[in-house]
């Protein structure tokens, strides 16, 4: 079977566990005892190893394993002109466990493309692929702009109003930076978004309500939105987005089956692929896959990245079956459900087992599809 847009049929979402060494050098730079210069030279080392356990593990699409980052999200969005972030904290909830408390994101100018943001650590990530391998960065979703603070997180004497004039700003950010990768050698990125899988959840619904949002309609607009970054993605480029409820230290933020979502984001959206969490029942059954149309490709995260335990081929096997009765297996992948540290603080998870997981990824990828 043809493999569309991706690589392989086994892929991965980006983010690895931080070796100790590195993250002892940021907290090193955190307290002035190196410089960024010298940081970045122990990332070199880090992001060098983390490119070999890749391909010695078999994947054929190679991220820097977001060693450069603090959060998924909030690294590059601050580096767009016209925004500001303020960093989140932990909180602990009434059960004992803790949270990421979301991070304040606010636009208080004009959305521009300022400087090339992932160019030079994508330059240092293709020098250290080998060939016959492809080299991945993955970016926040243009959506996390807007949907936690909603219209108050915008400024109103930037954009009095949203449409058109903010999105079409943040979709020319967005082009700018990936025709610099382009220009590069970039074939393969990927978006993270975590809005459009909180929309799947009552809580986050009404969340979006209190906020003068409607949640019924905002599906649809992220999806006219990020069609306007599809529109200038460069030729030859293979643009993906992974849907994640939360990962922050092996913990989720959010609930709920894909069906609220599911049109807008597999039927309107222009994405090529997408990374759907399907790692344990609060994903919900594999019916909104029903929307795929041909061209597309689901890229199922049946294993988790949360906890060690390995799962078993045959439930793998068996639950990818039953998402072909919804959408052609041709068109579907697997991948873990998401990155194994979506910030530097890492998950619950063992550097074995994370290779163990990723082994299984592959092998039962190529058991199932065969040309994987």
């Amino acid at each position: 079977m043809t493999i569309p847009h991706l690589p392989a049929r086994y892929d991965h979402v980006g983010s690895f566990l931080r070796p100790q060494y590195l993250l002892e050098a940021r907290e090193k730079k955190a307290t002035g005892q190196i410089t960024a210069e010298q940081l970045r030279l122990v990332e070199d080392q880090a992001i060098t190893e983390i490119v070999k356990f890749q391909e010695d593990v078999g994947l054929k699409s190679i991220t820097d394993g977001e060693f450069r980052r603090t959060y998924f999200h909030i690294d590059f969005l601050e580096q767009l002109g016209g925004v500001k972030t303020d960093i989140p904290v932990t909180v602990r909830k009434p059960d004992g466990t803790e949270e990421l408390a979301p991070p304040v994101i606010r636009v208080i100018d004009k959305v521009r493309h300022a400087k090339d943001i992932q160019l030079a650590d994508f330059q240092y990530l293709k020098s250290q692929v080998s060939a016959g391998r492809t080299p991945k960065v993955s970016i926040p979703s243009p959506t996390m702009l807007h949907f936690r603070g909603g219209r108050a997180g915008i400024s109103k004497e930037a954009y009095p109003e949203l449409d058109p004039a903010f999105y079409d700003d943040v979709a020319r950010a967005y082009g700018d930076e990936l025709r610099s990768l382009a220009a590069a050698g970039c074939t393969y990125v990927q978006m993270d978004d975590t809005n459009l899988a909180y929309l799947c959840d009552e809580k986050m619904r009404e969340a979006a309500r209190q906020r003068g949002d409607d949640p019924n309609e905002l599906p649809h607009r992220y999806a006219q939105f990020v069609n306007k970054v599809v529109a200038q993605k460069p030729a030859g480029m293979t643009l993906a987005m992974h849907l994640c409820r939360g990962n922050f230290k092996s913990t989720h933020a959010a609930a709920g089956n894909y069906e609220p979502v599911a049109e807008a984001l597999l039927k309107e959206m222009d994405i090529d692929a997408y990374f759907l969490e399907y790692d344990d029942d609060r994903s919900g059954d594999f019916r909104p896959l029903r929307f795929l149309p041909k061209g597309k490709m689901v890229v199922l995260g049946l294993v988790t990245t949360k906890f060690g335990t390995l799962e078993s081929k045959d439930d793998l096997k068996r639950r990818i079956a039953e998402a072909a009765q919804y959408a052609p297996l041709d068109q579907l992948g697997l991948s873990p459900q998401c990155g194994f540290s979506s910030t530097v603080h890492g998950n619950n998870i063992a550097v074995e087992a994370q290779r163990a997981k990723l082994r299984l990824v592959i092998e039962t990828a190529q058991e199932v599809w065969g040309d994987a």
